[in-house]
Protein backbone atom coordinates (compact mmCIF):
# COMPACT_ATOMS: atom_id res chain seq x y z
CA UNK A 1 0.00 0.00 0.00
CA UNK A 2 1.05 3.65 -1.02
CA UNK A 3 3.62 2.05 -3.45
CA UNK A 4 3.74 1.89 -6.77
CA UNK A 5 6.04 -1.22 -7.30
CA UNK A 6 3.15 -3.05 -8.66
CA UNK A 7 2.18 -0.64 -11.25
CA UNK A 8 6.01 0.14 -12.49
CA UNK A 9 5.74 -4.40 -12.79
CA UNK A 10 2.49 -4.19 -14.77
CA UNK A 11 3.47 -1.29 -16.67
CA UNK A 12 6.65 -3.43 -17.41
CA UNK A 13 4.93 -6.53 -18.43
CA UNK A 14 2.62 -5.04 -20.91
CA UNK A 15 5.58 -3.73 -22.71
CA UNK A 16 6.87 -7.30 -22.53
CA UNK A 17 4.35 -9.39 -23.98
CA UNK A 18 4.44 -6.72 -26.57
CA UNK A 19 7.95 -7.25 -27.47
CA UNK A 20 9.03 -10.95 -26.79
CA UNK A 21 6.37 -12.55 -28.79
CA UNK A 22 7.54 -10.92 -32.00
CA UNK A 23 11.25 -12.16 -31.37
CA UNK A 24 10.29 -15.69 -30.13
CA UNK A 25 7.99 -16.16 -33.34
CA UNK A 26 11.29 -15.11 -35.34
CA UNK A 27 13.72 -17.18 -34.23
CA UNK A 28 11.00 -20.19 -33.87
CA UNK A 29 10.49 -19.73 -38.21
CA UNK A 30 14.48 -19.60 -38.28
CA UNK A 31 14.48 -22.99 -36.93
CA UNK A 32 11.79 -24.72 -39.00
CA UNK A 33 13.61 -23.21 -41.65
CA UNK A 34 17.50 -24.78 -41.18
CA UNK A 35 18.93 -25.59 -44.42
CA UNK A 36 19.57 -29.41 -44.18
CA UNK A 37 23.25 -29.44 -45.72
CA UNK A 38 24.11 -27.40 -42.95
CA UNK A 39 21.94 -29.53 -40.45
CA UNK A 40 24.13 -32.37 -42.02
CA UNK A 41 27.50 -30.46 -41.43
CA UNK A 42 26.46 -30.50 -37.48
CA UNK A 43 25.60 -34.02 -37.23
CA UNK A 44 28.39 -35.06 -39.18
CA UNK A 45 31.28 -32.77 -36.85
CA UNK A 46 29.89 -34.48 -33.89
CA UNK A 47 28.62 -30.81 -32.36
CA UNK A 48 27.13 -30.55 -28.89
CA UNK A 49 23.43 -29.72 -28.71
CA UNK A 50 24.47 -27.16 -26.46
CA UNK A 51 27.21 -25.64 -30.21
CA UNK A 52 24.93 -26.37 -32.47
CA UNK A 53 22.52 -23.76 -30.60
CA UNK A 54 25.19 -21.52 -30.52
CA UNK A 55 27.18 -22.24 -33.77
CA UNK A 56 24.66 -22.97 -36.43
CA UNK A 57 20.96 -22.09 -34.75
CA UNK A 58 21.65 -18.71 -33.43
CA UNK A 59 23.74 -17.54 -36.51
CA UNK A 60 21.38 -18.46 -38.80
CA UNK A 61 18.48 -16.55 -36.91
CA UNK A 62 20.78 -13.59 -36.41
CA UNK A 63 19.44 -11.96 -39.66
CA UNK A 64 15.75 -12.09 -39.21
CA UNK A 65 16.14 -11.78 -35.44
CA UNK A 66 18.09 -8.47 -35.83
CA UNK A 67 15.08 -6.98 -37.24
CA UNK A 68 12.73 -8.61 -35.35
CA UNK A 69 14.40 -7.09 -31.89
CA UNK A 70 14.21 -3.79 -33.77
CA UNK A 71 10.03 -3.90 -34.16
CA UNK A 72 9.67 -5.29 -30.61
CA UNK A 73 11.75 -1.92 -29.38
CA UNK A 74 9.46 0.34 -31.33
CA UNK A 75 6.66 -1.64 -30.55
CA UNK A 76 7.80 -1.44 -26.99
CA UNK A 77 7.37 2.65 -27.23
CA UNK A 78 3.64 2.15 -28.47
CA UNK A 79 2.58 0.27 -25.58
CA UNK A 80 4.44 2.55 -22.91
CA UNK A 81 1.85 5.21 -23.75
CA UNK A 82 -0.91 2.79 -22.79
CA UNK A 83 0.70 0.71 -19.89
CA UNK A 84 1.97 4.35 -17.62
CA UNK A 85 -1.46 5.78 -17.73
CA UNK A 86 -3.72 3.30 -16.43
CA UNK A 87 -7.26 3.52 -14.97
CA UNK A 88 -9.28 1.30 -12.86
CA UNK A 89 -12.67 2.02 -11.85
CA UNK A 90 -12.27 5.13 -9.52
CA UNK A 91 -8.15 4.43 -8.80
CA UNK A 92 -5.73 6.31 -11.81
CA UNK A 93 -2.10 5.12 -11.62
CA UNK A 94 0.26 7.61 -13.93
CA UNK A 95 3.86 6.28 -14.17
CA UNK A 96 7.01 8.90 -14.62
CA UNK A 97 7.55 8.58 -17.98
CA UNK A 98 6.49 10.12 -21.74
CA UNK A 99 3.46 7.63 -21.68
CA UNK A 100 1.58 9.69 -18.34
CA UNK A 101 3.23 12.69 -19.74
CA UNK A 102 1.36 12.25 -23.26
CA UNK A 103 -2.07 11.10 -21.37
CA UNK A 104 -1.66 14.44 -19.63
CA UNK A 105 -1.26 16.33 -22.81
CA UNK A 106 -4.25 14.30 -24.84
CA UNK A 107 -6.52 15.07 -21.32
CA UNK A 108 -5.52 18.79 -21.27
CA UNK A 109 -5.64 19.48 -24.77
CA UNK A 110 -1.97 20.75 -25.53
CA UNK A 111 -0.70 20.24 -28.44
CA UNK A 112 2.77 21.96 -27.36
CA UNK A 113 2.74 19.00 -24.74
CA UNK A 114 2.14 16.35 -27.70
CA UNK A 115 5.22 17.68 -30.27
CA UNK A 116 7.65 18.11 -27.13
CA UNK A 117 6.70 14.07 -26.76
CA UNK A 118 7.31 13.61 -30.31
CA UNK A 119 10.36 15.31 -31.00
CA UNK A 120 11.84 13.12 -27.60
CA UNK A 121 10.60 9.52 -28.99
CA UNK A 122 12.27 11.12 -32.07
CA UNK A 123 15.65 11.70 -30.50
CA UNK A 124 15.64 8.70 -28.63
CA UNK A 125 14.95 6.55 -31.34
CA UNK A 126 17.56 8.06 -33.62
CA UNK A 127 20.26 7.55 -30.48
CA UNK A 128 19.24 3.87 -30.34
CA UNK A 129 19.10 3.41 -34.37
CA UNK A 130 22.60 4.94 -34.58
CA UNK A 131 24.28 3.52 -31.92
CA UNK A 132 22.79 0.13 -31.61
CA UNK A 133 20.65 -0.66 -34.71
CA UNK A 134 22.67 0.07 -37.31
CA UNK A 135 25.71 -1.78 -36.29
CA UNK A 136 23.93 -4.64 -35.09
CA UNK A 137 22.05 -4.95 -38.81
CA UNK A 138 25.61 -4.56 -40.87
CA UNK A 139 27.29 -6.95 -38.22
CA UNK A 140 24.40 -9.39 -38.87
CA UNK A 141 24.63 -9.49 -42.74
CA UNK A 142 27.58 -11.55 -42.40
CA UNK A 143 25.52 -14.49 -41.12
CA UNK A 144 23.25 -14.62 -44.55
CA UNK A 145 22.64 -18.08 -45.79
CA UNK A 146 24.42 -17.70 -49.79
CA UNK A 147 26.77 -19.64 -51.95
CA UNK A 148 27.57 -16.44 -54.01
CA UNK A 149 29.99 -12.83 -52.91
CA UNK A 150 26.96 -10.56 -51.44
CA UNK A 151 26.96 -6.77 -52.35
CA UNK A 152 29.26 -4.59 -50.56
CA UNK A 153 27.84 -2.22 -48.70
CA UNK A 154 29.91 0.34 -46.25
CA UNK A 155 30.05 -0.32 -42.62
CA UNK A 156 28.05 2.33 -40.50
CA UNK A 157 30.10 5.02 -38.40
CA UNK A 158 29.32 3.34 -35.24
CA UNK A 159 31.03 -0.14 -36.36
CA UNK A 160 33.97 1.61 -37.69
CA UNK A 161 34.49 2.89 -34.57
CA UNK A 162 34.49 0.16 -32.71
CA UNK A 163 36.77 -1.75 -35.21
CA UNK A 164 39.23 0.78 -35.73
CA UNK A 165 39.42 2.03 -32.26
CA UNK A 166 42.26 0.70 -30.06
CA UNK A 167 40.54 0.23 -26.55
CA UNK A 168 37.06 -0.64 -27.76
CA UNK A 169 38.45 -3.47 -30.76
CA UNK A 170 40.47 -4.40 -27.38
CA UNK A 171 36.80 -4.91 -24.68
CA UNK A 172 35.26 -6.17 -27.99
CA UNK A 173 37.97 -9.23 -28.51
CA UNK A 174 38.09 -10.13 -24.54
CA UNK A 175 34.45 -10.49 -24.46
CA UNK A 176 34.65 -12.21 -27.93
CA UNK A 177 36.69 -14.46 -26.59
CA UNK A 178 35.49 -15.53 -23.51
CA UNK A 179 31.82 -15.86 -25.81
CA UNK A 180 33.91 -18.04 -28.07
CA UNK A 181 35.09 -20.41 -24.99
CA UNK A 182 31.45 -20.15 -23.78
CA UNK A 183 29.97 -21.44 -26.42
CA UNK A 184 32.45 -24.16 -27.66
CA UNK A 185 31.82 -26.24 -24.29
CA UNK A 186 30.80 -29.68 -25.24
CA UNK A 187 27.68 -29.38 -22.96
CA UNK A 188 25.18 -32.29 -23.76
CA UNK A 189 22.60 -34.87 -22.59
CA UNK A 190 24.64 -38.10 -21.01
CA UNK A 191 24.76 -40.84 -23.35
CA UNK A 192 22.46 -42.99 -22.10
CA UNK A 193 19.66 -40.66 -21.34
CA UNK A 194 20.09 -39.48 -24.64
CA UNK A 195 19.70 -42.85 -26.17
CA UNK A 196 16.88 -43.64 -23.85
CA UNK A 197 14.85 -40.63 -24.14
CA UNK A 198 10.98 -40.63 -25.12
CA UNK A 199 10.33 -40.69 -28.59
CA UNK A 200 9.34 -37.70 -30.30
CA UNK A 201 5.12 -38.23 -30.80
CA UNK A 202 4.95 -39.76 -27.47
CA UNK A 203 6.45 -36.23 -26.19
CA UNK A 204 4.73 -33.84 -28.04
CA UNK A 205 1.53 -35.91 -27.54
CA UNK A 206 2.31 -35.60 -23.52
CA UNK A 207 3.04 -31.64 -23.96
CA UNK A 208 -0.47 -30.99 -25.98
CA UNK A 209 -1.90 -33.41 -23.28
CA UNK A 210 -0.63 -31.04 -20.40
CA UNK A 211 -1.18 -28.05 -22.19
CA UNK A 212 -5.07 -28.93 -22.75
CA UNK A 213 -5.99 -29.66 -19.42
CA UNK A 214 -4.35 -26.31 -18.34
CA UNK A 215 -6.38 -24.97 -20.96
CA UNK A 216 -9.84 -26.37 -19.61
CA UNK A 217 -8.90 -25.90 -15.83
CA UNK A 218 -8.28 -21.65 -17.04
CA UNK A 219 -11.48 -21.97 -18.77
CA UNK A 220 -13.30 -23.42 -15.67
CA UNK A 221 -11.84 -20.88 -13.73
CA UNK A 222 -13.18 -17.99 -15.79
CA UNK A 223 -16.44 -19.54 -15.81
CA UNK A 224 -16.51 -19.66 -12.22
CA UNK A 225 -15.72 -16.40 -12.12
CA UNK A 226 -17.90 -14.52 -14.38
CA UNK A 227 -20.94 -16.65 -14.14
CA UNK A 228 -21.81 -15.05 -10.54
CA UNK A 229 -21.81 -11.31 -12.16
CA UNK A 230 -22.81 -11.76 -15.77
CA UNK A 231 -25.43 -13.25 -17.90
CA UNK A 232 -25.58 -15.24 -21.31
CA UNK A 233 -27.07 -11.83 -22.85
CA UNK A 234 -23.87 -10.27 -21.91
CA UNK A 235 -21.53 -13.47 -22.82
CA UNK A 236 -23.26 -13.10 -26.11
CA UNK A 237 -22.24 -9.12 -26.54
CA UNK A 238 -18.95 -9.90 -25.76
CA UNK A 239 -18.96 -12.16 -28.83
CA UNK A 240 -20.44 -10.35 -31.18
CA UNK A 241 -18.16 -7.25 -30.57
CA UNK A 242 -14.77 -9.67 -30.78
CA UNK A 243 -16.28 -10.41 -34.61
CA UNK A 244 -16.63 -6.92 -35.02
CA UNK A 245 -13.06 -5.89 -34.22
CA UNK A 246 -11.90 -9.57 -35.53
CA UNK A 247 -13.37 -7.87 -39.15
CA UNK A 248 -11.60 -4.93 -38.78
CA UNK A 249 -7.98 -6.89 -37.98
CA UNK A 250 -8.83 -8.67 -41.47
CA UNK A 251 -9.17 -6.06 -43.39
CA UNK A 252 -6.56 -4.36 -42.02
CA UNK A 253 -4.35 -6.97 -42.68
CA UNK A 254 -4.96 -7.41 -45.83
CA UNK A 255 -4.61 -3.99 -46.48
CA UNK A 256 -0.64 -3.94 -44.94
CA UNK A 257 -0.12 -6.94 -46.95
CA UNK A 258 -0.54 -5.73 -49.96
CA UNK A 259 0.99 -2.19 -49.50
CA UNK A 260 3.67 -3.45 -47.53
CA UNK A 261 5.32 -6.98 -48.76
CA UNK A 262 5.97 -5.16 -52.33
CA UNK A 263 7.52 -2.17 -50.41
CA UNK A 264 9.58 -4.66 -48.22
CA UNK A 265 11.05 -6.95 -50.77
CA UNK A 266 12.35 -4.02 -52.87
CA UNK A 267 13.68 -2.71 -49.60
CA UNK A 268 15.30 -5.40 -48.59
CA UNK A 269 17.09 -6.30 -51.82
CA UNK A 270 18.85 -2.64 -51.72
CA UNK A 271 20.70 -2.93 -48.21
CA UNK A 272 21.39 0.99 -48.98
CA UNK A 273 18.09 2.05 -49.20
CA UNK A 274 17.07 -0.48 -46.59
CA UNK A 275 19.31 1.25 -44.14
CA UNK A 276 18.14 4.92 -45.06
CA UNK A 277 14.59 3.84 -44.54
CA UNK A 278 15.71 2.14 -41.32
CA UNK A 279 15.39 4.97 -39.11
CA UNK A 280 12.42 6.65 -40.76
CA UNK A 281 10.51 2.88 -40.15
CA UNK A 282 11.56 2.16 -36.59
CA UNK A 283 9.94 5.83 -35.46
CA UNK A 284 6.84 5.28 -37.46
CA UNK A 285 6.21 1.70 -35.87
CA UNK A 286 7.15 3.42 -32.50
CA UNK A 287 4.73 6.05 -33.04
CA UNK A 288 1.59 5.63 -30.18
CA UNK A 289 -2.13 5.66 -31.88
CA UNK A 290 -2.51 8.30 -29.08
CA UNK A 291 -0.92 10.75 -30.66
CA UNK A 292 -3.27 10.64 -33.79
CA UNK A 293 -6.36 11.41 -31.00
CA UNK A 294 -6.57 14.91 -31.75
CA UNK A 295 -6.34 14.97 -35.46
CA UNK A 296 -9.21 12.17 -36.04
CA UNK A 297 -11.67 13.28 -33.12
CA UNK A 298 -11.50 16.59 -35.08
CA UNK A 299 -11.73 15.40 -38.31
CA UNK A 300 -14.79 12.76 -37.33
CA UNK A 301 -16.49 15.54 -35.06
CA UNK A 302 -15.91 18.05 -37.87
CA UNK A 303 -17.19 15.85 -40.67
CA UNK A 304 -19.81 13.97 -38.84
CA UNK A 305 -17.66 10.81 -39.74
CA UNK A 306 -18.80 7.03 -38.28
CA UNK A 307 -16.25 6.04 -35.63
CA UNK A 308 -17.12 2.63 -35.96
CA UNK A 309 -15.27 2.99 -40.02
CA UNK A 310 -12.43 6.01 -39.22
CA UNK A 311 -11.27 4.71 -35.96
CA UNK A 312 -10.13 1.47 -37.47
CA UNK A 313 -6.72 2.90 -39.20
CA UNK A 314 -5.89 3.56 -35.33
CA UNK A 315 -5.52 -0.22 -34.92
CA UNK A 316 -2.68 -1.03 -37.73
CA UNK A 317 -0.87 2.30 -36.61
CA UNK A 318 1.94 0.00 -34.65
CA UNK A 319 1.23 -3.07 -36.31
CA UNK A 320 1.62 -2.94 -39.88
CA UNK A 321 5.06 -2.57 -39.28
CA UNK A 322 5.48 -5.99 -37.93
CA UNK A 323 4.63 -7.25 -41.72
CA UNK A 324 7.18 -4.59 -43.27
CA UNK A 325 9.95 -5.83 -40.97
CA UNK A 326 9.53 -9.37 -41.40
CA UNK A 327 9.90 -9.31 -45.12
CA UNK A 328 13.01 -6.54 -44.82
CA UNK A 329 14.36 -9.28 -43.25
CA UNK A 330 13.34 -12.25 -45.63
CA UNK A 331 14.50 -10.21 -48.68
CA UNK A 332 17.67 -9.26 -46.99
CA UNK A 333 18.38 -12.85 -46.03
CA UNK A 334 17.54 -14.07 -49.37
CA UNK A 335 20.10 -15.99 -51.06
CA UNK A 336 22.41 -14.21 -53.88
CA UNK A 337 22.99 -17.49 -55.46
CA UNK A 338 19.07 -17.80 -56.24
CA UNK A 339 18.67 -14.06 -57.32
CA UNK A 340 21.44 -14.56 -60.15
CA UNK A 341 19.61 -17.91 -60.93
CA UNK A 342 16.64 -16.03 -62.02
CA UNK A 343 18.52 -13.59 -63.60
CA UNK A 344 20.43 -15.71 -65.65
CA UNK A 345 16.62 -17.52 -66.67
CA UNK A 346 15.09 -14.37 -67.33
CA UNK A 347 12.49 -14.63 -64.79
CA UNK A 348 10.56 -11.32 -64.18
CA UNK A 349 7.22 -9.92 -63.75
CA UNK A 350 4.51 -11.61 -61.63
CA UNK A 351 6.31 -15.01 -62.70
CA UNK A 352 9.27 -13.77 -60.26
CA UNK A 353 6.95 -12.96 -57.52
CA UNK A 354 5.08 -16.15 -58.22
CA UNK A 355 8.39 -18.50 -58.14
CA UNK A 356 11.46 -16.97 -56.90
CA UNK A 357 10.47 -13.48 -54.32
CA UNK A 358 7.19 -14.74 -52.84
CA UNK A 359 8.18 -18.22 -51.42
CA UNK A 360 12.17 -17.20 -49.89
CA UNK A 361 9.99 -14.55 -47.97
CA UNK A 362 6.82 -16.35 -47.10
CA UNK A 363 7.96 -17.92 -43.92
CA UNK A 364 9.19 -14.33 -42.62
CA UNK A 365 5.74 -13.06 -43.77
CA UNK A 366 3.36 -15.52 -41.89
CA UNK A 367 5.78 -14.31 -38.74
CA UNK A 368 5.18 -11.26 -39.60
CA UNK A 369 1.24 -11.77 -40.29
CA UNK A 370 0.89 -13.61 -36.77
CA UNK A 371 2.21 -10.72 -35.03
CA UNK A 372 1.32 -8.32 -36.39
CA UNK A 373 -2.65 -9.87 -36.36
CA UNK A 374 -2.34 -10.03 -32.45
CA UNK A 375 -0.60 -6.55 -32.22
CA UNK A 376 -3.91 -5.34 -33.92
CA UNK A 377 -6.08 -6.89 -31.29
CA UNK A 378 -3.82 -5.62 -28.04
CA UNK A 379 -3.80 -1.72 -30.15
CA UNK A 380 -7.96 -2.69 -30.15
CA UNK A 381 -7.94 -1.49 -26.83
CA UNK A 382 -6.40 1.93 -27.50
CA UNK A 383 -7.55 2.54 -30.86
CA UNK A 384 -11.32 1.80 -30.70
CA UNK A 385 -11.99 4.40 -27.85
CA UNK A 386 -10.21 8.25 -28.69
CA UNK A 387 -10.72 10.89 -26.76
CA UNK A 388 -9.23 14.57 -26.50
CA UNK A 389 -9.70 16.55 -23.65
CA UNK A 390 -14.01 16.29 -22.81
CA UNK A 391 -14.73 14.75 -26.12
CA UNK A 392 -14.49 10.81 -25.88
CA UNK A 393 -15.26 9.03 -29.68
CA UNK A 394 -15.92 4.86 -29.71
CA UNK A 395 -15.73 2.39 -32.13
CA UNK A 396 -18.13 -0.69 -31.02
CA UNK A 397 -15.28 -3.91 -30.55
CA UNK A 398 -13.90 -5.63 -28.12
CA UNK A 399 -11.10 -3.75 -27.69
CA UNK A 400 -13.76 -0.15 -26.67
CA UNK A 401 -15.63 -3.04 -24.35
CA UNK A 402 -12.13 -3.85 -22.04
CA UNK A 403 -11.38 -0.43 -22.30
CA UNK A 404 -14.22 1.18 -21.04
CA UNK A 405 -15.20 -2.48 -18.96
CA UNK A 406 -11.22 -1.60 -17.09
CA UNK A 407 -12.11 2.24 -17.00
CA UNK A 408 -15.51 1.28 -14.59
CA UNK A 409 -13.87 -1.19 -12.89
CA UNK A 410 -15.88 -4.34 -13.42
CA UNK A 411 -13.62 -7.01 -13.55
CA UNK A 412 -15.51 -9.95 -15.07
CA UNK A 413 -16.03 -7.97 -18.06
CA UNK A 414 -12.49 -7.29 -18.32
CA UNK A 415 -11.65 -10.83 -18.18
CA UNK A 416 -14.36 -12.08 -20.16
CA UNK A 417 -13.04 -9.88 -23.30
CA UNK A 418 -9.93 -10.83 -22.68
CA UNK A 419 -11.32 -14.97 -22.77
Amino acid sequence: PGQIIGAELAAIFAIFTSQAWNMAFSFYQSLKTLPNDLDEATRSFGLSTWQRFWRFEVPFAMPGLVWNTMMSMSGGWFFVVASEAITVGDTTFKLPGIGSYVALALEQRSIPAVLYAILAMLVVILLYDQLLFRPLVAWSSKFRFELTASEDVEDPWMLKLLRRTRLLRAATDVIGSGFNVLTGLRLALPRRATKERIPSKLADAIFLGVMGIALLYALYLIVQFTSTSLTWSEVLEAFLLGLLTLVRVVVLMVLATIVWVPIGVWLGLRPVWGRRAQPIAQFLAAFPANLFFPIFVVLIVRGHGNPNIWLTPLMILGTQWYILFNVIAGASAFPGDLQEAAKCFRVGGWLWWRRVILPGVFPYYVTGAITASGGSWNAAIVAEVASWGDTKLEARGLGAYIANATADGQTAKVVLGVA
